[in-house]
């Protein structure tokens, strides 16, 4: 099997067949040797009828005793090596199922990292879950079809090589049963990919939804969205329903022909054998071979019916795993290198110049074109932007993301202890990390968690406030101390006392680096040294915060939480969390006190 360290190789991305093609031929010696054993293994089974035909022939009808013993023991002989055949097989498909399986698994994630932050936009979360979980195991079993599969073929002509010495009729009606099954199964295996295709997309749009009912029920909770969110799941629940039906439907008359013309084969050979055996066409042993021959052609008919579903639900899977390895991730190569020193970055199409060393914030009445210039400066979509003097997108992709740093208030969060969370790649020190911990205002996580840095944190933060996670982010954000850090809404979900510190202490701990903050709130604005004011997407007025509440009633109307006293609101927030009264300053006291606390709760 595959190694968990060893390159799986380059899957063929031409379609889904091709891709069950190339699982075999990765592994063509364990293949062949599964066909060989399942070969035997029915070959096996169909001499047995061969054997006790002669021991009735020779021993029992001619009455001669070392015949019948010597016919006997053969059939047990062969009995006793097809068991043996029989473990050998099973061992070695499984060995290919696990291969392909486990080789899927490590095609699919390596892809899935290499994509990085292009998959979200590319393809959506149930889909991906679903391969991951069900589309896997599904392109494993179809890989039965290398043993059993080509077994049943063999022992099929086999069988009818057997027959044509006894009777050339029923070697004819049994050579022509397998049309009647390819004509009977035919449609219906098509029919079933395009059910069972259907179903798998509605099973990862409701995935996808499950996922977002996990992470967010607070928050329906909270706006009183649950029942809307309910009965719309409902909804798409019942169509799944509807669908997987429509799938059992064809699976149940698939399976049904599996077992019923097996059945009907063996009874319409048995009569045609013993009206032939009453004609004295035929000898009692033969008709004993006959029927023992088309009761081992159940097995293998049935196989090859069972094929035909497991192949069709293959290829369905293998049609999804394709279509992720078709996604291309962005081109990360770059005939240019990035600038030596902090440089000036400019996006021409929103205007934003980001000055080196300074914090800079964006705002705008929709977050979504404010994003859309924090990626285009992060270079997670196509853009103009211009780095110094070098385009951004000539610049090699590792270089961007070493020095530029995108801290989205929503990214995941990892299980793990609060250390290996808030330290990321990194193994930062207690001193960074308490200067860290003081800056995003996360004493007081720290100092609730039972063992402090030690205490483990669940997947994404769900053992944490939303607010506490947020801080948590920003903690890791201010760890990773990369040269230009773009964070979006780093405070959105924090209380005004904790917001205000955030805000101060954040220009400080990043002095002399470049920040870029999207944001509407005036107590964060306040700190920043350019503000630029985007409408529509486009920069409409660049200042301070003071200035521009002003000059611009637009930007005034969009931060200004009392249009009359927003500055007013900004320094009594400050002086509720420093302790420090109108006219004493910026607080020192109160920060170097709180450094205190948060370096003995970090140690």
């Amino acid at each position: 099997m595959v190694d968990a360290y060893e390159d799986p190789g380059t899957p063929d991305r031409r379609g889904g067949w091709a891709y069950l093609a190339w699982l075999v031929r990765c592994q063509p010696w364990r293949s062949l040797a599964g066909a060989v054993l399942a070969s035997v293994w029915m070959v096996l089974l169909a001499v047995a009828p061969y054997l006790l035909s002669k021991a009735v022939d020779d021993g029992l009808e001619s009455g001669d005793t070392a015949a019948l013993a010597g016919w006997t023991t053969a059939l047990f002989v062969v009995g006793a090596l097809n068991a043996w055949v029989s473990i050998m097989r099973h061992r070695t498909m499984t060995r290919v199922r696990m291969d392909a399986y486990l080789r899927t698994t490590k095609v699919v994630v390596g892809h899935t990292v290499r994509l990085g932050a292009a998959l979200p936009g590319r393809m959506g979360t149930g889909e991906i879950v679903t391969i991951g979980v069900s589309d896997v195991h599904t392109i494993a079993g179809a890989l039965t079809v290398v043993g059993p599969g080509v077994g049943s073929v063999v022992v099929y002509v086999f069988v009818a090589g057997l027959l044509l010495s006894v009777s050339p009729l029923l070697a004819a009606v049994v050579l022509l049963g397998m049309p009647v099954v390819a004509v009977l199964v035919g449609p219906l295996m098509s029919r079933l990919q395009g059910t069972e295709s259907e179903y798998r997309e509605r099973q990862g749009v409701l995935t996808a939804r499950i996922g977002d009912l996990a992470g967010g029920l607070r928050v329906l909770n909270g706006f009183g969205g649950k029942e809307l969110f309910a009965d719309s799941f409902g909804r798409d629940s019942q169509r799944l329903r509807a669908q997987g039906y429509r799938v059992g439907s064809v699976t149940s008359w698939m399976q049904a022909l599996g077992v019923g013309l097996p059945t009907l084969f063996l009874a319409v050979v048995t009569w045609l054998a013993a009206r032939l055996a009453a004609r004295g066409d035929m000898t009692v042993g033969e008709l004993v071979s006959v029927y023992g021959y088309v009761a081992v052609l159940i097995g293998p008919v049935a196989f090859l019916v069972d094929m035909g579903y497991q192949l069709s639900r293959g290829v369905v899977a293998a049609r999804r795993v394709v279509r992720l390895l078709r996604l291309e991730p962005d081109p990360g190569a770059g005939a240019g290198d990035a600038p030596a020193e902090p440089s000036v970055l400019h996006d021409p199409a929103s205007g934003v110049r980001v000055a080196p060393g300074r914090l800079t914030a964006l705002v705008g009445a929709r977050h979504a074109e404010v994003t859309a210039v924090v990626d285009r400066l992060g270079r997670y979509g196509p853009s103009d932007v211009t780095w110094g003097a070098v385009r951004l997108d000539a610049v090699p992709l590792d270089q961007v993301r070493a020095r530029i740093l995108v801290a989205d208030n929503e990214a995941d969060l990892f299980a793990g202890s609060l250390r290996e969370v808030v330290g990321g790649r990194r193994e930062p020190s207690p001193a960074e990390i308490a200067e860290a911990v003081r800056a995003a205002a996360a004493d007081d996580i720290v100092q609730a968690l039972t063992e402090g840095l030690a205490s483990p944190v669940t997947a994404q933060g769900r053992s944490l406030s939303g607010g506490q996670r947020q801080r948590v982010r920003l903690v890791r954000a201010l760890l990773a101390d990369a040269e230009v850090l773009l964070a979006v809404e780093p405070t959105s979900a924090l209380d005004a006392h904790t917001e205000a510190a955030v805000a101060r202490r954040l220009r400080a701990a990043r002095a002399g680096r470049t920040t870029v903050v999207t944001t509407t709130s005036p107590l964060v604005l306040d700190q920043a040294e350019t503000v630029h004011y985007l409408v529509d997407g486009k920069v409409a007025a660049t200042g301070r915060h003071r200035d521009l509440l002003e000059r611009e009633p637009g930007y005034r109307a969009l931060v200004a939480r009392d249009a009359d006293g927003a500055d007013q609101d900004a320094e009594r927030d400050t002086r509720a969390v420093t302790g420090a009264s109108p006219g004493t300053g910026t607080g020192t006291d109160a920060d170097n006190g709180a450094d205190a606390d948060a370096e003995g709760a970090v140690r």
